[in-house]
């Protein structure tokens, strides 16, 4: 496996070809949460998951796809 290349221009790591896995940093109530990537932090949405504060999750297009619960 090989890590997720770092962005160039407009395109943010978790809109990359690929699932990443982040920790959630922060929740929002609208359904988006604060992450860090490992690169930096962004925002995302969990609305398809159960996520919580310190909670692992799978980041793809900018959408939690899966929740993987605490590291």
């Amino acid at each position: 496996m090989t890590e997720p290349m770092a962005c160039e221009g407009p395109v943010c790591i978790t809109c990359s070809d690929q699932a990443v896995r982040v920790t959630v940093t922060a929740l929002h109530p609208d359904g988006t949460a604060r992450v860090d990537t490992g690169a930096g932090e962004e925002e995302v949405s969990v609305a398809l998951v159960d996520a919580a504060v310190g909670d692992v999750v799978l980041v793809h297009a900018g959408e939690a796809i899966a929740a993987l619960g605490p590291p």
